[in-house]
C-alpha cells in the first residue's frame, strides 16, 4: 500500500495555507508548513508510528501529532474542515494558481470579494487588480498566465504519484488468481513528466477475476466502464485508470499497442502495411493469409518488423524507428550507471535530515561519491553564514571514512543573481569541491536578462553545474524565458554541466531541452536535489527524463569514476590537470 505520508503532507500544507488565508498567525502557519515537509520526507510510513513515534519527526509537536492521529484514525481533521468552511471553495482554487498563493488570494478576496477563478480572470482583464496592495499590472499579467498554465495542465498527475499508484495496482492485481502478467503501460511506461490517465495491462485466460478485483479496489471511487477486456475506474483523487486484459499469447503486441505513443504506433503500422502485414493489439498478421507472425513478446513484434526492441522512453516518433533501422539506437543511461549524487541538502538549510543520515542512505544505495550542497547566503530565508558552511565542512571531514568506499564532496548551491553573479567571493568558492548555481528569484525577468544571467553564471570558473536550469515547477511555475540555445552553447564552451533535476515536481531540464542541449555537446549532472532520505529514490524519474532525451551514460558526469569527475571539476575551475 502507498505510504500515508503524502496524504498527510498535503493536508498539513493546506492547513498552513488556510491559516494565512484567514488571517491567522504567520509563525504558526510556517510551523505547520515545516511540519508538512518533514512528514512528506520522513522515511517511515506514518501508519506504522504511534504517538511517540510521531513526535520524533522533526518539526512535529503535540498539536500536529494530534491532527495526524485524528486523520489516520478518522479520515478527517476537524480543525482543517472548520477552516475550509470559512473560505469559499473558489478562493482555495485561486490560492492554487501559480504565482498567487494564500497571501495574494486573501487580498483579492478581502478587497474585491472575488471568490472564483472566472471572476479573477474578469477582474484582471478589467485592470481591477492593478491598484491592490502588493499587486499591480505585472502581477495581474502573471496571474493570468498562471491560470492559463493551470488550465492547460488538464488535471494531469505528476509522474511520481502515478508511478506509486501503478506499483500498488500492479502488485494487487498480480496476486489475483489466474493473472499471468501485469504491467503499467501508456505515458507512464514512457516516463512522460505528467500522466493524463493510467493504463494497466494484464494477461489472463479468464478476465473475470481480474476485472472484479480491479473494480473492488479500495481506491475506486467510481466504475466508469466494465467489460471482459476493458474496465475503467476513477480513483478518489480523480485519476482515471484503465485495465485491459488480454490472452497471455497476445501480451507483447498488446504491450506495444497500449504503451504508445500514438505517433510511434502509426509509424509501426505504416511499416507493417508496406510489408503486406497488419499490426494491432492482437498481433502482427499477414494480410492475405491472416496468419499470425508475432504477438507473444515485444521483442518478437519488433523483430518481425525488421527492428530491434525500442525502449519505451524513446517511443515518441522522434527518429527512434529510423535509428533502429540504421542500427544507431543510443545506449541509454540507467540508474545502475549513476555513481553518485551531486546536488543534495541537509537540515543545515531547508533539508529535513542531518548530513549523517543523508550520507548513510546514499552509501546504502552503493554510491561511490556524494555531494552535500546546502544553500548559500543570498537565499536569505536559509540564514547561511560563512561560519556555518565552514563548520559543515569540518563535520563532513569527521564523517569521511565512515561510509565504506563512498567519498564525501563538500559543495554548495549558489544563487544566480539577476545580473548573473553568485554568492561569496572567488577565494571562498575555491574551497568547495563543486558548486551548483541555480536561479531562485526574478523568474519573470525579460528574456535578454535571463539569458545573460545564465550565461554569466556559466562563465564563472567556480560554477560547475547549473541547477534546475529552466526553474519550472510542473503545474505551478513555467520555465523562465531565455534563449536556451545560447545557454547550451555557453555551457559547451565553458565546460559547465547542466542539471537533469530528478525531483518529480521539476524534471528540469525537460526531454525536449535535453535533445536540444545534446546537439551542442553539453554534459549533464543527473541529480535528485534531495531534501530528505526518501527523495533519493526520485533518481528514477530523472533517469526516465534523461532517457526520453536520448542521453547516454558518458554524457552524464556523475556516471564517471571519481578520478575523472575530479578532473572535470578542476578543468571547469580553470585549474587544469
Amino acid at each position: 500500500m502507498a505510504r500515508r505520508n503524502d496524504e498527510v503532507e498535503a493536508l498539513l500544507q493546506e492547513y498552513a495555507d488556510l491559516l494565512l488565508l484567514t488571517g491567522g498567525d504567520a509563525y504558526r502557519a510556517r510551523a505547520y508548513e515545516k511540519a508538512a515537509r518533514a512528514v512528506g520526507g520522513y522515511p517511515q510510513d506514518l501508519a506504522a508510528l504511534d504517538a511517540k513515534g510521531l513526535l520524533e519527526i522533526p518539526g512535529v509537536g503535540k498539536s500536529t501529532a494530534g491532527k495526524i492521529t485524528e486523520y489516520l484514525d478518522q479520515g478527517r481533521i476537524a480543525a482543517l474542515e472548520e477552516l475550509r468552511g470559512q473560505i469559499p471553495a473558489g478562493v482555495r482554487e485561486i490560492m492554487a494558481i501559480p504565482t498567487v498563493g494564500p497571501k495574494k488570494a486573501a487580498v483579492i478576496y478581502r478587497e474585491l470579494g472575488i471568490s472564483t477563478v472566472d471572476e479573477l480572470v474578469r477582474a484582471a482583464a478589467e485592470e481591477r487588480l492593478n491598484d491592490l496592495p502588493r499587486l499591480g499590472a505585472r502581477t495581474a499579467e502573471n496571474i493570468l498566465h498562471g491560470i492559463e498554465q493551470l488550465r492547460s495542465g488538464g488535471g494531469r498527475t505528476l509522474l511520481n504519484a502515478a508511478r506509486e499508484l501503478a506499483e500498488q495496482l500492479v502488485a494487487e492485481l498480480g496476486r489475483v488468481r489466474g493473472c499471468v502478467r501485469c504491467e503499467w503501460a501508456g505515458s507512464l511506461r514512457r516516463m512522460r513528466e505528467t500522466v493524463g490517465d493510467l493504463d494497466v495491462l494484464a494477461a489472463a485466460a479468464d478476465s473475470g477475476p481480474l476485472t472484479a478485483a480491479f473494480a473492488g479496489l479500495p481506491d475506486t471511487a467510481e466504475v466508469l466502464v466494465s467489460g471482459p477486456t476493458k474496465t475503467s475506474i476513477r480513483t478518489g483523487k480523480g485519476l482515471q485508470v484503465d485495465l485491459r486484459v488480454v490472452p497471455p499469447e497476445d501480451w507483447g503486441a498488446a504491450l506495444v499497442y497500449f504503451t504508445g505513443s500514438k505517433a510511434h504506433n502509426i509509424k509501426l503500422r505504416a511499416r507493417a502495411v508496406k510489408a503486406g502485414l497488419k499490426l494491432s493489439e492482437y498481433g502482427l498478421f499477414e494480410v492475405e493469409s491472416g496468419r499470425k507472425l508475432a504477438s507473444e513478446t515485444e521483442e518478437e513484434v519488433y523483430a518481425a518488423l525488421g527492428l530491434p526492441w525500442i525502449p519505451p522512453t524513446l517511443r515518441e516518433d522522434r527518429g527512434e524507428i529510423e535509428a533502429g533501422l540504421a542500427g544507431e539506437l543510443p545506449t541509454l543511461v540507467t540508474e545502475a550507471d549513476i555513481r553518485g549524487d551531486l546536488h543534495t541538502h541537509t537540515d543545515l538549510t531547508d533539508g529535513l535530515a542531518p548530513a549523517a543520515e543523508m550520507l548513510a542512505a546514499a552509501a546504502a544505495r552503493g554510491y561511490r561519491y556524494y555531494a552535500v550542497t546546502d544553500h548559500a547566503p543570498n537565499l536569505s530565508m536559509q540564514r547561511m553564514t560563512d561560519r556555518k558552511m565552514l563548520d559543515q565542512r569540518a563535520e563532513l571531514a569527521e564523517l569521511a571514512g565512515r561510509f565504506g568506499r563512498m567519498k564525501i564532496l563538500h559543495g554548495t548551491e549558489l544563487n544566480i543573481d539577476p545580473d548573473g553573479g553568485v554568492d561569496w567571493p572567488p577565494e571562498f568558492l575555491a574551497g568547495f569541491d563543486l558548486c551548483v548555481a541555480s536561479i531562485h528569484s526574478h523568474f519573470t525577468a525579460p528574456r535578454e536578462q535571463q539569458t545573460r544571467r545564465l550565461i554569466r553564471a556559466c562563465e564563472n570558473p567556480h560554477v560547475h553545474v547549473i541547477g534546475h536550469p529552466s526553474t519550472r515547477m510542473l503545474g505551478r511555475r513555467p520555465p523562465v524565458d531565455a534563449d536556451f540555445d545560447a545557454v547550451y552553447a555557453a555551457c559547451a564552451r565553458t565546460g559547465t554541466a547542466l542539471e537533469i533535476n530528478a525531483s518529480p515536481e521539476r524534471l528540469d531540464l525537460s526531454d525536449d531541452q535535453l535533445l536540444a542541449a545534446r546537439r551542442h555537446g553539453v554534459r549533464f549532472a543527473l541529480d535528485t536535489d534531495a531534501h530528505a532520505v526518501p527523495h533519493l529514490d526520485n533518481l528514477r524519474y530523472g533517469v526516465g527524463t534523461a532517457q526520453r532525451g536520448w542521453v547516454t551514460p558518458d554524457e552524464v558526469i556523475n556516471t564517471w569514476p571519481l578520478t575523472r569527475l575530479r578532473r572535470f571539476l578542476r578543468a571547469t575551475s580553470g585549474e587544469g590537470d
